[in-house]
This record gives C-alpha cells, sequence and structure tokens, in this order.
C-alpha cells in the first residue's frame, strides 16, 4: 500500500506557510466590511498581551498595608490584650500615659487589688519602686489610716491613734456601704491623728514624697491640721458635702502628721504619700478575698475615687481563695467575676484593667508522695483567661512566668516563698517584680512601634 504521510506532511507545511503569508496582506474591505486579519497566534498572542496587561495595572494598585503584628521575646511571658477594636480597657491607656507623663499634671496611678499573695506590700513594694525608677516618681502611695500589720509592711512607718476600726476582714460590724476603695474605713475619735514617716533602707524612692493627701467624707464642718517633718504645721477648715473630700499638703516630705481637732461627722478612709508626676501604686490587698466582693464597693465612692484620685491602670490579682485541689469547672466564679469588671468599667471608664493569674501552688499526691501543681490552679488559669478574654481586657499568666509547673518548689528551694508553697515572701515578690516590670517595658515598646507603624 502507498504511504501518503510524507505528502500529507508536505501539503500541511505549504497550507501553514500560505496562511502566514496572509497575515502580512492589507486589510480587505468588502461591501463595507472590514475582513478580519489572519493570525494563526492569535489565542497566544492575546493572552501574552492581557498578562502584559495585568502586569501594568497592577503596578497601579495602591500597596496594602499589612497588619501590625505584635510579638514576645523568647524568655518572656508577654500580656496578652483581648480589648475590642476601640481598644476601650486594654492596655493601650496606660502605656500612652506613660508616654506623656512628663507632660500631665498629676502621676500616673495604678491601683492594685489582690488577696495575701500581696500583702504588706509584698511584690508590689519592688513593682513600685522599678517603676519610679523608670518612669519618676516617689512615695508609697494610699495606704489606709490604720494597719493591721504594721510590724510587717517595710514600705512606710505608721503611728496612729484615737480610731475606730473597720476592714473587709471583719467577720462582724463591717457595713459595706461606708467601704472605701481598699475596703475600710475609720471613725475618728478626740484627738485621733494618723503619723506617716517614709522608708529609707528598703527601696528607693520611699524616704520623702513631694504630696500627702488625706481623703474622708462629712456632712458637717471639719477641722484638721497637718504638721510637715515635725515642723512645718497647717490648719484646714473644711465644710462637708456628703461627696469625697481631700485635704493636700506639698513640700519635701519625709514624715507628716494629720490630726482631726474637731468634726460633726465623718469618715475618714487613708492617706497618700506620692509625687506630683511619675509612678504611684497603691497595693490594696485584703487577705481572704477571691476578687468578688469587689462588687460590694459603692458604685458613688468608685466614681468619686475616680474624680478625687483618678487611675490610669487597674490590676487583679487574684486565685488563692478560689482554687480548689481538683476543681475543674470555675463557671460560678468566672460569672462573678464578670459582674465585678462590669462594675469597674462603669466607675473607671477610660482605664486599662490587667487581670492576673494565679501563680503556682503544690500539693502532695499520694500516689508517688511528691509535690505537684494542683490540677485545681491550671484549671483556674483557663477560666481566667477566658474571664479577660470574653470582658475584652488584658491578662498576664503569672505561672507560666513563674516557671509553671514546679516553680514554687524551687523559690522554696531558693528562699523565695514560704514552706506553704503557695506565698512568697519579700525576696520572692523582688524576683516576680523584675519579672513584672520587665513585661510592662516590653509591653510599652510594643504600643510604641505599633502607633508609629500605624502613623506611617
Amino acid at each position: 500500500m502507498k504511504n501518503y504521510l510524507w505528502s500529507s506532511f508536505v501539503l500541511l507545511l505549504i497550507v501553514m506557510a500560505v496562511l502566514t503569508g496572509m497575515h502580512f496582506l492589507p486589510q480587505i474591505n468588502l461591501f463595507g466590511h472590514t475582513m478580519r486579519q489572519v493570525d494563526l497566534l492569535a489565542d497566544l498572542r492575546n493572552k501574552l498581551e492581557a498578562e502584559d496587561s495585568l502586569e501594568i495595572d497592577s503596578l497601579l494598585l495602591p500597596k496594602l498595608k499589612p497588619l501590625f503584628v505584635d510579638t514576645c521575646k523568647s524568655g518572656l511571658t508577654c500580656i496578652e490584650d483581648y480589648a475590642d477594636s476601640t481598644r476601650q480597657f486594654g492596655m493601650d491607656h496606660f502605656y500612652e500615659a506613660l508616654g506623656k507623663i512628663e507632660q500631665m499634671d498629676r502621676p500616673v496611678r495604678i491601683a492594685y487589688f489582690g488577696d495575701s499573695f500581696i500583702e504588706a506590700d509584698i511584690l508590689t513594694g519592688d513593682l513600685r519602686s522599678m517603676l519610679q525608677s523608670e518612669y519618676g516618681g516617689c512615695g508609697v502611695g494610699y495606704v489606709p489610716i490604720t494597719y493591721t500589720m504594721t510590724g510587717f509592711r517595710p514600705t512606710i512607718h505608721y503611728a496612729f491613734n484615737g480610731w475606730e476600726s473597720h476592714f473587709k476582714i471583719d467577720t462582724i460590724g463591717f457595713r459595706s456601704k461606708y467601704q472605701d476603695i481598699a475596703g475600710n474605713y475609720f471613725f475618728p475619735n478626740k484627738g485621733a491623728y494618723v503619723l506617716l514617716k517614709g522608708e529609707k533602707k528598703y527601696a528607693p524612692h520611699l524616704d520623702t514624697c513631694e504630696v500627702s493627701t488625706i481623703y474622708f467624707r462629712s456632712f458637717g464642718n471639719i477641722h484638721l491640721t497637718s504638721t510637715i517633718n515635725g515642723k512645718k504645721r497647717q490648719s484646714f477648715k473644711i465644710k462637708g458635702d456628703g461627696q469625697l473630700q481631700k485635704v493636700s499638703v506639698t513640700d519635701t516630705i519625709g514624715r507628716v502628721q494629720w490630726n482631726v481637732a474637731d468634726c460633726d461627722s465623718a469618715t475618714f478612709y487613708g492617706v497618700a504619700m506620692e509625687s506630683r508626676q511619675g509612678i504611684c501604686l497603691d497595693n490594696l490587698a485584703n487577705r481572704g478575698s477571691s476578687g468578688v466582693n469587689l462588687t460590694g464597693i459603692p458604685m458613688k465612692m468608685l466614681q468619686e475615687t475616680h474624680r478625687e484620685r483618678p487611675y490610669d491602670l487597674l490590676v487583679l490579682q487574684y486565685g488563692l481563695n478560689v482554687a480548689q485541689t481538683h476543681q475543674k469547672d470555675y463557671t460560678t466564679y468566672q460569672e462573678e467575676m464578670k459582674k465585678v469588671i462590669d462594675h469597674l468599667k462603669t466607675a473607671f471608664p477610660d482605664v486599662s484593667i490587667l487581670l492576673i493569674s494565679i501563680g503556682d501552688r503544690e500539693y502532695n499526691r499520694s500516689s508517688d508522695g511528691e509535690l505537684h501543681t494542683m490540677p485545681g490552679v491550671k484549671n483556674l488559669i483557663r477560666f481566667q483567661q477566658a474571664i479577660a478574654a470574653e470582658n475584652n481586657i488584658a491578662f498576664w499568666n503569672l505561672y507560666e512566668a513563674m516557671g509553671g509547673e514546679g516553680s514554687i518548689v524551687e523559690m522554696v528551694d531558693k528562699h523565695m516563698a514560704n514552706l506553704d508553697y503557695t506565698h512568697i515572701n519579700f525576696k520572692g515578690g523582688k524576683h516576680l517584680a523584675g519579672i513584672f516590670f520587665e513585661t510592662i517595658k516590653y509591653g510599652k515598646e510594643q504600643y510604641d512601634k505599633r502607633k508609629a507603624y500605624e502613623a506611617e
């Protein structure tokens, strides 16, 4: 049989040559219509032209700016900020205040609520000192008129007399409607006084302050006197109006004594020792507290406190009195803390709120006789993180920052915690304060980077 394959191939070449040649012929008009030009490569050519057009057009599109992503450097447990799109109640307000600290006409204030973990200014005393060394400031902050552990707190020296004292830890006689932000109130008897003296040895910035303020509420007339450094005496006659009121004195104050010379009907709360600018940190510890009793502080008192003594950061550190060895479900506690946070948000609408988790706490597991972190602690931390996330506030995992499993045992071995494997001592407080201080500084650095990035 004759093979036509070669003939077919030659014919195909001739046809392709003719059609390719026709591409170069001039356009033909027939009855007013322009005939399409022959182009065997039209499909390929159109695709390439489309790609070239796309590339050119894409150069004209605006460049999209990626979102700024916060990072956490190795070895640091960073604050997790769950603020919503408004950034309200997250850490932004506090970081912004730190950035303009020299332009403010008052100190940047921190209200540090907690339980026995921070009692007697453990941890907070050293954190205050570190923040004041970094950002300026002096003085111990707000302290109650009288104190039950005067010999145990090393950051201020106390002397007082003539007061009827009421503390939140009292089992009888305490009336919540009278309490201040620290959970206390005091009625003066004739000749009542409180003397506060700065501390020179424990930490820097405590020996002197620039402003001392006494806070009270009265419906009648009050006559107060102040004596600074045992020499400078001032007298104040105030007409009570039923609102939270204050009287301040300014000087280089190493020691100040406030006397109630006369009053008709008054309730006193506390005295502050602080600076005109810089950092002020108030230790507001209540032994045995779970935090849920903060809703018992009257809204009127909180709002008036924020008016007379505005804060920039509220810290909530609880858990020791909540965690149970094997408890898994803390839903009830979660619901109660939501009420607390809502209460504080209403009273302090322009502050940052930071919830700090419980730290490591050990128990003796009978199966092996060894100390282990209580399972209830780990479960509680998950609920505390959920509390922060659901309420759009910030969260710091103290358990993780301490080192996690067994970290309190290591602290006990280094004489930084007590043998109950629950509470830290002053040495341990200084250690944890250093970790927290570095965390705050890093958070501020990240905030500054984000604001600069957003401004580009």
